[in-house]
């Protein structure tokens, strides 16, 4: 008996809905923590190179890229064309002196505090009902000053680290293999069972197995964002930029159905 109904699939026929996770506007605040820049004074043309190299990456997943992230791209490439236009007149005071950044960093400031009210909601809703609490206070009493708490990924950060997987394998020497067709469920099921043998494993460990091919690893990311959408797993980070590491849990009975299940809406 398993936590994870049978049914087919295949990774061509699973649409992350990426709403369901996060908008384009995390997806900037993660790129500018991730350079550590300043939210009020953005480097427009290295976070745009960027967040169109996240799209391509989306698209080769085959996430369900909605249209909100194609407009931002659009606004990101809009806003660099006129930073590289001649700077007026600093004695005109019109809307043309208007730094083209200003309209975005609002909208990034204003989602940055309504983030940070919801995480605050989030935090005390979970104090309340006492849910997968990660024990960090025994933990840090035993670990001593060295201990870094952890916290949960966010759906780019996920991100970042499997294009730091795909960069390493394309590094190493090529295996001809017969390749290695896996559903997702047979996948899901492989890092169940993994799981369920330590208490937790390190996000790029689940890479490590199979033929190292980029479908082979693309289908075991698809399984781990289709595992934290039906609750069967959480994911934490120490720090900004420390280690990732997988938890199993027990699924809750308000976890939302498989894609492809019947009950699935």
């Amino acid at each position: 008996m398993t936590d994870y109904p049978d049914f087919e699939s295949s990774p061509d026929a699973y649409h992350v809905r990426l709403s369901a996770f996060e908008g384009p506007l995390d997806l900037l605040i993660h790129l500018i923590r991730t350079n550590e820049v300043n939210v009020c004074d953005i480097p427009i043309a290295l976070i745009t190179e960027q967040y169109l190299g996240y799209l391509r990456l989306m698209e080769e997943l085959n996430l369900d890229v909605a249209g909100e992230f194609l407009v931002m791209a659009s606004t990101l490439i809009h806003i660099k064309s006129r930073m590289l236009l001649p700077r007026p007149d600093p004695a005109q005071e019109d809307e043309a002196g208007e730094d083209p950044r200003e309209a975005l960093v609002r909208r990034l400031l204003e989602h940055q505090k309504f983030k940070a009210a919801a995480g605050l909601l989030h935090d005390r809703e979970t104090l309340r009902g006492a849910q997968f609490t990660r024990g960090d206070g025994s933990v840090a009493q035993a670990a001593g000053d060295s201990y870094e708490p952890e916290f949960e990924v966010d759906l780019f950060s996920l991100l970042s680290a499997f294009r730091g997987v795909l960069e390493r394998a394309s590094r190493r020497p090529k295996m001809v293999l017969p390749p290695d067709q896996i559903s997702m469920e047979d996948r899901i099921q492989q890092l169940l069972g993994r799981l369920s043998e330590t208490e937790a494993c390190g996000f790029e460990d689940l890479f490590s197995d199979g033929d190292g091919s980029r479908p082979y690893m693309i289908v075991t990311f698809l399984a781990v964002l289709e595992m934290i959408r039906l609750k069967l797993i959480r994911v934490f980070q120490s720090g900004s930029f420390g280690a990732i590491r997988v938890y199993k849990r027990a699924r809750p009975v308000d976890a939302p159905h498989p894609i492809g299940d019947p009950q699935n809406p």
